[in-house]
């Protein structure tokens, strides 16, 4: 597995094939957009027909709403699992997608897409990132469930005179903030994750929140006020009230607390983690014949309105469609059939059986885990 941020650091370089610019666009077979559950199983059905893989996410790591919104809360409704919860149902895709090495490329959102003629007229697709990564795929599979994962934004008078100069709603460059003045306001994991994670590079740390009781997990909290007792850091205790400084560039907030007294602090940078909401986003200008906001496609190959573009999971619609994490599966399934015929045209598609292929079984190490088992 290969895992790129919006930094363009990545583990295993030597299998990254290309920088994703438009004169050098990262070539795959497919680009999955979405690494939730049901587009985690893309990898998995993709790889059996010998398809490599990209992920865009806009999250930092795998697993869409069952890991970011419910990590914790039981399922009850996968197959072979009585209970499963988000995380461990993330953890147990990427282990089953493992041998197909997938590219998951975080932190940055599916922007712009585009037809690229072709001779044979077969479809070609490049698709661009918000932050400018380029790929070119003759398949395209929209798993984004609900849609993007956009923040809350909070209510704060002009405050979008101020966003993506000196406020930020995400972490895409941790070194950005070097020597900062950095305030960070929120009570959940994000805030206090980011907290901790900022805190030595900056030149000054604060976290605002409404009250002194979090939503975050114990430990974090207690290492965060272990800092503040330290003197390495502030906490305090109320709502950003007002933001002052010129041209995006910002001075210093005002933070009025429960008593309604204020509090002036100098801030370069203030990071609001409010939580996150769905929305469909730039994927409502791909030209896909949207009904009330959902991508309906057919239920022989989860096929959009546009050759090559395939959308399963939550994101799609269809007669008697069930959102349900198993009809994802499924539909990952059926769609692989018809992106090898995209990508192989001259190969006949052969069904087989992992239980009984040797082939498949190849693909997915089975001897190895076997000899690992059995050590």
């Amino acid at each position: 597995m290969t895992v790129i941020n919006a930094e363009n650091q990545f583990t295993s370089p030597e299998d990254y094939n290309g920088t994703g610019t438009i004169d050098n666009p990262i070539k795959t077979d497919v680009v999955v957009v979405g690494a939730g559950p049901c587009g985690l199983f893309n990898a998995f059905e993709l790889g059996l027909l010998d398809m490599k893989c990209h992920f865009i996410d806009i999250l930092d790591r795998p697993g869409g709403q069952c890991a970011e919104l419910y990590p914790e809360k039981p399922i009850y409704d996968i197959p072979a699992y009585p209970e499963i919860n988000g995380q461990d149902l993330t953890d147990r895709l990427m282990e089953q997608i493992a041998p197909f090495d997938p590219v998951f490329h975080f932190q940055q959102m599916a922007a712009a897409c585009e037809k690229i003629p072709t001779e044979d007229g077969t479809p070609l697709w490049r698709l661009t990132t918000d932050i400018g990564t380029v790929f070119e795929a003759k398949v395209i599979v929209i798993s984004a469930g609900g849609g993007s994962f956009m923040p809350k934004k909070p209510p704060i008078p002009g405050i979008e005179e101020y966003e993506d100069k000196s406020v930020f709603y995400s972490v895409r460059k941790r070194d950005a903030f070097t020597g900062k003045k950095v305030v960070i306001v929120g009570g959940g994991d994000s805030a206090l994750d980011w907290t901790l994670n900022l805190q030595e590079l900056t030149d000054s740390m604060t976290l605002i929140h409404r009250r002194d009781s979090f939503r975050a997990h114990l430990d974090s909290v207690n290492k965060m006020f272990a800092k503040v007792e330290e003197g390495a850091m502030r906490f305090e205790m109320g709502q950003v009230k007002e933001l002052k400084g010129e041209n995006g560039q910002l001075s210093s907030i005002v933070v009025q607390h429960k008593d309604k007294t204020e509090t002036e602090i100098e801030c370069d940078v203030l990071l609001p983690f409010f939580g996150l909401t769905m929305k469909l986003g730039p994927i409502a200008e791909f030209g896909l014949n949207l009904d009330q906001n959902l991508i309906p496609v057919d239920t022989e190959k989860f096929e959009t309105s546009e050759p090559g573009i395939f959308a399963v999971g939550d994101i799609n619609t269809y007669p008697g469609k069930l959102k349900l994490i198993l009809s994802g599966f499924h539909e990952a399934a059926l769609m692989s059939r018809q992106a090898f015929r995209y990508i192989y045209p001259d190969a006949k598609l052969k069904f087989e059986y992992t239980t009984s292929s040797s082939s498949l079984q190849d693909k997915l190490d089975v001897d190895d885990k076997k000899e690992a088992k059995t050590a």
